[in-house]
């Protein structure tokens, strides 16, 4: 007698996290409500465009935790500075509490400790008297940037607080943290940047 064999299968969905037309599904904080949000951070062909100036970040109305994070960044004018926010805990004004994944020009993957928040991995430096105001972990690697106008792809794994980098499909850097879940955020500091492509999947 033949038996029939049932498997199911599931495979985790990819999820956008930017809806090609609008930030509708996104916070905003601008250092010291100098100007709207809608003049900092906008929709321009279909991709999200960071003014750079004055400093502050969107960050999703959603707190996540155990994901992948994707997303393709490019510098418009010049390499500036601009970073991916994880974990946040608290999105103070101007600076949260949270981990940022570094995009400023021949840094990206370093990792900058926001607002009080910590990772297992940082030491401080020797000879330090004193934590500084934004600790850093820096890369493992050289920097593996694409040139202005090039697409530039970050993928961020968080698992259980720790926070796996890679750019440009290199790894770069691995933190854990003691927050498990939190908002995302992209960063305006510097100049013009745009974002495009940005998923998760849980």
């Amino acid at each position: 007698m033949a038996l029939a064999v049932c498997v199911s299968t599931s495979s985790a969905q990819a999820v956008d996290l930017f809806n090609g037309k609008d930030l509708s599904n996104w916070n905003f904080v601008v250092d010291g409500d100098k100007a709207a949000p809608e003049d900092v951070f906008t929709v321009q062909d279909g991709v999200i465009v960071i003014h750079g100036e004055p400093f502050g970040y969107m960050y999703t109305k959603k707190k996540y935790g155990n994901y992948t994070l994707e997303l393709e960044w490019s510098w418009i004018d010049k390499a500036t500075n601009s970073g991916i926010f994880l974990l946040i805990a608290d999105p103070k004004n101007p600076f949260p509490n949270g981990i940022e994944c570094q995009l400023a020009a021949g840094k990206a993957g370093d990792f900058v400790l926001l607002g009080g928040s910590d990772l297992a991995e940082y030491k401080l430096p020797a000879g330090a008297a004193e934590r500084p105001k934004f600790p850093v972990i820096a890369k493992q690697k050289e920097s593996n940037e694409k040139p202005v106008g090039e697409w530039n792809k970050a993928k961020i794994e968080v698992k259980k607080g720790v926070i796996t980098v890679y750019i440009n499909g290199e790894l770069q850097n691995r933190g854990t943290n003691k927050v498990k879940k939190g908002y995302i955020g992209l960063q305006s500091e510097g100049g013009p940047i745009k974002f495009r492509n940005i998923t998760i999947t849980k």
